[in-house]
C-alpha cells in the first residue's frame, strides 16, 4: 500500500452572532448546593442561643471549610468544554494527561481520587484503577468541586486533591432541549487517511457481531489448552481454527481518500411537579451521540545515549486514524420536600475508538527497513446507578443524615487487534513470516464497585455554632483482565518467494490455511503473564468536629480510619491456577486533618490547613501481566512489589472577595511523600519496556494564583447590546524534589532483589509528573442576560518527567506547551422557543505534542506529533 497523504493548512473566520440566550437551571446534589449557592437553608440556624457570624458573600470558596476550586454549568458553556477533562484542565493547579487522566499540583492521576456523587467509580483502563475523566460528558453534570485540603469525609488516597462530580438532579421546571451539531480538524477533515472495514455498525461505536470470536475459537479456548499443533488439536483442528478467525475487513488496511466531519446530535428532558403541600417530584432524562475522526502525522523513535553521540535504536514516521463513537445517556428522578429528599440517578457511557495505523522506518535492532500495520477497536463502557438520600430532623434541623448506595460497572473490550509486519526487500514490502510475523490479540478488563455510606450531622446547641459529624463507608472494588494472542506462521519456516509480496489478506487466505502454508499458534503467556484477578475492599469511619473557635475564626478537625486489602492474583490463564500471587497489601490508618479559617473582613479570609494521606498502587501496577498501549506502542508489565505511599500535606491561603463572581486568591502548598510510585523505562535482551517502583522519598511546593474580574465594556461594543468584559486567570508554580541517598534501595521489576535508589533515581531531580509553570487565562465578552458569550481560553503547561529513563540515560519528557482555543454562543428566539448557536475552534496555534529525551545536545523524538486545530459548530433549541 502506498503512504502519500496530503495536508491543507486552515483557515478560522469567526463572525458575530445575534439574538439572546439563557441558561437552564438544573438542582445540583445537596453537597454541591452547599458550595455552589446560599440558600435559607444555609443561613445560620436560630438555636437556643444567639449565634454571632460574620457577614459574608455567598461565593461557594467563601462558604467551604476546605481549600476547594468548583466548575459550574456556566464555565461549561463559557469555555465549551465537551467533558470533565477537557474543563478541569482549567481549574488552578491542574494539568490533563493523554486528554483524559488529571494531574493535581503536580502529582500524577493515581494522586487524585475522582467520584460521581460521592461515590468512587471503576476504570475501565487496563493501566489505571482511576477512571479517565473524559468520559463524562458536560451535558451530564451539574458542576465539578475539586478539594485541595483533604477532609476526612473523602477516602483517603489522597495527594493532589478529590474531583466530585455531580450528576443533574430533580429540575425546578419542566424542559425539552434538542442539539445538533458538526465539527472537524485541519489535519483530519477532508484529508486522506486510513481505515479498515470492521462491520456494519461501527460508526455508532457498537460491533455488529464482526469481531466476535468464532464458535471454533471458543471450543478450542473452552478445551482450557494452548491452541497449537500437537496432542490437543491435529493439523485439521488448527486448519478449521485459522480459517475461522481470518476476516481480512478486520485487518486489511485502506486509505480512505477523505475523512468525513465529526457529527453530534442529542437531546434532554425533565419535568418537575408538586405533589404535595411542600413536597416536589421530578425527573429528567439526558442522551448524547458523537462520532469523531482524527488523523495523527509523527514521529517514533527509541535511542540509546552513549557518552558523546546517539545510537538509534529505530526511527520510525507513522499515520493513525482514530474513529472516536460515543453514546453516553444519564436519567434520574426523585422526590424532595423540605425535610427529606430521595433520588436515584443512572449513567451510562459507551466510548469506542476504532484506529488504523502504520509505521514505517529502519529497525537497527532487526537490522532491516520495516513496516508495522495496526488494526484496533476498543471499546469501553461505565454505567454507574445510585441511590441517595438527605434528611433533616428535630426543630431547627439539628440533624442532618445523608446515605448512598452504587453499583458502578466498567469494562473494555478490545477483540482483534492485529499487527501485522513487513521487510522491505529492494524496494518492495515483503512478508517472511520467520522474520516480520503478524498477530491477533483478544483482550477484555472488567472492573466493578459496589459502595456505600452514611454520614450524620449535629449541630451542637452552642455559642459556638459547632457541629459533630461522623461518617462510616465501605467500598468493595473487583476486577479482571486477560490476553489471548495468535500468529501465522510458516509451517516450513520460510515462506516461498512468491508467497511473500502477496497482499496480506491474499497471504491469510482460507486456500493458503488449508494448503498448510501457514499454521496458526497461540503464543499467550502463560505463568499469570496472561490474566489476573485484583480486589481492593476499603472499611472506613471518620469523625469531625467543625465550626466558630472564636469570633472570626473557625475550624475544623478530624480522624479517619481506614482498613484496607488490596490484593493482584495472577493465574494461569489455561489452566485457571493461581500463580505466585504478591503478598496482599493489608494496611491500617489513622488520617488526622484540620482546618483553620480566619475572616479577616467582610469579604477577606486567610485559611490554614494540613493532613495525611496516601496513595495505593493501581492494580496494573502490581500485575506482570504484559500489556501494549495502543498510543505509542510502549511495552508495560507492573511490579509487585510496590506499597502504598504516604504524604503529609500543608496549606495556606489568603482570599478576597469583590463583586459577586468576582475574587482573587493567592496560596502555597507544601507535601512531603514517602515511597512514591513512579515509572521507568528498563530493557530486559532487546525488549523495551515501562514499569514502576517505589522512590525512597520527594517533596513537593508550589505557589497558586487565581482571580476573576468582569469589566463594562467599551462603548466601540455597544452595538451588540448590554455586555461586559469577562477577565479570569490563575497560575500555579510548583518545585519537587525526589531525593535518593547512597543507603537508600529500590526494587524495580524483574529484580530479585533491592538494588541501590541512584541507578533509577538522581537525587534531586523532578517529581515524575510534576511541570513547574501551568497558567490559564480567559477573555471574554458576555451580555449580561447570558444572551452572548464570546471567550478566548489560553493555557500553558511547562515540561514534565512522563518516565526515568533507562539506567544511565535521560528520562522521557513532555512539553505540553501552550494552546489557544476560542469559543463563541449566541442565542436567537423563535417565537417562543429558544435557539443557541455555538462555534468553537481549539489548538489555534497547533502546538505539537511531544514526547522526547535529550542528551548530548540532541533530542530524541519518542513520540511526537500534529494534532491540528479542531473547529465545531452547533446548534441547540429549547421548548
Amino acid at each position: 500500500m502506498k503512504h502519500s497523504f496530503t495536508r491543507t493548512g486552515l483557515f478560522v473566520a469567526i463572525a458575530a452572532l445575534l439574538a439572546s440566550h439563557g441558561a437552564m437551571a438544573q438542582d445540583a446534589p445537596r453537597d454541591a448546593r452547599k458550595v455552589q449557592e446560599a440558600t435559607p437553608q444555609d443561613a445560620p440556624k436560630t438555636l437556643d442561643s444567639v449565634v454571632v457570624q460574620s457577614d459574608y458573600i455567598p461565593e461557594p470558596l467563601m462558604q467551604s471549610t476546605e481549600v476547594i476550586s468548583v466548575v459550574t454549568q456556566d464555565d461549561f458553556v463559557r469555555t465549551g468544554d465537551a467533558d470533565a477533562a477537557q474543563a478541569l484542565s482549567r481549574v488552578s493547579g491542574l494539568s490533563l494527561v493523554g486528554d483524559k487522566f488529571v494531574y493535581v499540583r503536580g502529582l500524577g492521576e493515581r494522586y487524585s481520587s475522582a467520584l460521581f456523587n460521592g461515590s468512587p467509580l471503576p476504570s475501565p483502563e487496563p493501566l489505571q484503577r482511576v477512571v479517565p475523566l473524559d468520559l463524562f460528558p458536560s451535558e451530564v453534570l451539574s458542576g465539578v468541586t475539586v478539594q485541595k485540603t483533604y477532609s476526612v469525609r473523602y477516602p483517603g488516597e489522597f495527594g493532589g486533591g478529590v474531583i466530585d462530580l455531580q450528576g443533574l438532579t430533580v429540575p425546578r421546571e419542566n424542559f425539552l432541549k434538542l442539539s445538533v451539531g458538526t465539527g472537524g480538524n485541519s489535519v483530519t477533515t477532508g484529508e486522506k487517511g486510513l481505515t479498515y472495514y470492521g462491520g456494519d455498525d461501527d460508526f455508532w461505536g457498537y460491533d455488529d457481531g464482526t469481531r466476535k470470536m468464532s464458535p471454533e475459537l471458543e471450543a478450542a479456548i473452552a478445551t482450557g489448552q494452548r491452541i497449537v499443533r500437537g496432542a490437543n488439536f491435529d493439523r485439521e483442528d488448527i486448519r478449521t481454527i485459522g480459517r475461522s478467525i481470518n476476516d481480512a475487513n478486520l485487518y486489511l488496511l485502506q486509505q480512505k481518500d477523505s475523512i468525513d466531519p465529526d457529527v453530534e446530535f442529542g437531546g434532554s428532558a425533565g419535568f418537575s411537579s408538586e405533589v404535595a403541600d411542600g413536597v416536589r417530584m421530578g425527573g429528567f432524562a439526558v442522551a448524547n451521540f458523537s462520532n469523531q475522526w482524527r488523523t495523527r502525522f509523527g514521529v517514533q523513535q527509541d535511542a540509546f545515549f552513549t557518552d558523546d553521540s546517539v545510537e538509534f535504536n529505530n526511527s520510525y514516521d507513522f499515520a493513525a486514524t482514530r474513529n472516536n463513537a460515543r453514546v453516553n445517556a444519564m436519567v434520574g428522578f426523585g422526590v424532595e420536600g423540605e425535610r427529606h429528599r430521595v433520588g436515584f440517578t443512572s449513567l451510562y457511557v459507551h466510548d469506542t475508538v476504532k484506529t488504523a495505523r502504520s509505521r514505517w522506518g529502519y529497525d537497527d535492532l532487526a537490522g532491516f527497513e520495516k513496516r508495522e500495520d495496526y488494526t484496533e477497536w476498543f471499546e469501553r463502557q461505565l454505567t454507574n446507578s445510585q441511590l441517595s438520600g438527605e434528611h433533616a430532623f428535630g426543630e431547627y434541623k439539628d440533624v442532618e443524615v445523608s446515605w448512598r448506595a452504587a453499583v458502578a460497572k466498567a469494562r473494555r473490550d478490545a477483540p482483534y487487534e492485529t499487527g501485522i509486519a513487513y521487510e522491505k526487500v529492494d524496494g518492495y514490502w515483503a512478508h517472511d513470516a520467520s522474520r516480520v510475523q503478524g498477530y491477533f490479540r483478544f483482550s477484555e478488563v472488567g472492573d466493578e464497585v459496589r459502595s456505600g455510606g452514611v454520614d450524620a450531622t449535629w449541630h451542637l446547641p452552642t455559642e459556638r455554632g459547632l457541629a459533630l459529624s461522623g461518617g462510616l463507608s465501605y467500598s468493595d472494588n473487583q476486577r479482571n483482565a486477560w490476553t489471548r494472542q495468535f500468529r501465522f506462521l510458516a509451517t516450513d519456516g520460510a515462506l516461498p518467494f512468491y508467497n511473500r509480496y502477496q497482499r496480506i489478506d491474499y497471504l491469510y487466505s482460507d486456500y493458503n490455511l488449508s494448503q498448510d502454508l501457514l499454521q496458526l499458534v497461540e503464543d499467550t503467556g502463560s505463568a499469570g503473564a496472561a490474566a489476573y484477578d485484583a480486589s481492593l475492599e476499603v472499611r472506613a469511619a471518620y469523625l469531625q468536629l467543625e465550626g466558630e473557635i472564636a469570633p472570626n475564626l473557625r475550624g475544623s478537625i478530624g480522624l479517619r480510619h481506614e482498613d484496607a486489602t488490596q490484593q493482584v492474583r495472577p493465574y494461569d490463564i489455561f489452566t485457571g491456577a493461581e500463580v505466585d500471587p504478591p503478598a496482599p497489601l493489608e494496611n491500617d490508618y489513622l488520617l488526622p486533618a484540620f482546618t483553620v479559617t480566619w475572616n479577616l473582613a467582610d469579604n477577606q479570609q486567610l485559611r490554614f490547613g494540613g493532613s495525611e494521606t496516601i496513595a495505593r498502587p493501581q492494580f496494573r501496577e502490581l500485575s506482570p501481566l504484559q500489556y501494549t498501549d495502543p498510543d505509542n506502542d510502549r511495552l508495560y508489565y507492573g511490579n509487585p512489589n510496590l506499597v502504598d505511599s504516604k504524604l503529609r500535606n500543608f496549606d495556606v491561603r489568603y482570599e478576597r472577595y469583590f463583586a459577586e463572581g468576582e475574587y482573587f486568591t493567592v496560596g502555597a502548598f507544601y507535601k512531603q511523600l514517602d515511597k512514591p510510585i513512579e515509572a521507568t523505562v528498563n530493557e530486559s535482551g532487546a525488549v523495551v519496556f515501562q514499569s514502576f517502583f517505589n522512590a525512597p522519598r520527594a517533596a513537593i511546593k508550589g505557589l497558586e494564583l487565581d482571580a476573576r474580574k468582569y469589566f463594562p465594556a467599551p462603548a466601540a461594543l455597544s452595538w451588540l447590546g448590554d455586555n461586559r468584559l469577562y477577565v479570569a486567570g490563575n497560575y500555579t508554580w510548583s518545585d519537587s524534589r525526589v531525593s535518593a541517598g547512597a543507603d537508600d534501595t529500590v526494587q524495580p521489576y524483574g529484580y530479585p532483589e533491592p538494588v541501590p535508589a541512584l541507578l533509577f533515581v538522581q537525587d534531586g531531580s523532578r517529581l515524575q509528573g510534576q511541570s513547574d509553570h501551568i497558567a490559564n487565562m480567559q477573555l471574554g465578552i458576555e451580555s449580561v442576560d447570558a444572551s452572548l458569550q464570546a471567550t478566548l481560553v489560553a493555557n500553558f503547561v511547562s515540561e514534565r518527567i512522563l518516565a526515568r529513563g533507562r539506567p544511565g540515560q535521560p528520562d522521557y519528557l513532555e512539553k505540553p506547551g501552550t494552546t489557544l482555543d476560542v469559543v463563541v454562543r449566541k442565542s436567537i428566539m423563535f417565537g417562543d422557543q429558544k435557539g443557541t448557536f455555538s462555534l468553537s475552534a481549539r489548538n489555534l496555534l497547533d502546538t505539537r505534542h511531544r514526547e522526547y529525551q535529550n542528551g548530548n545536545g540532541e533530542r530524541v523524538d519518542i513520540y511526537a506529533y500534529d494534532p491540528g486545530i479542531s473547529y465545531s459548530l452547533g446548534f441547540s433549541l429549547e421548548f
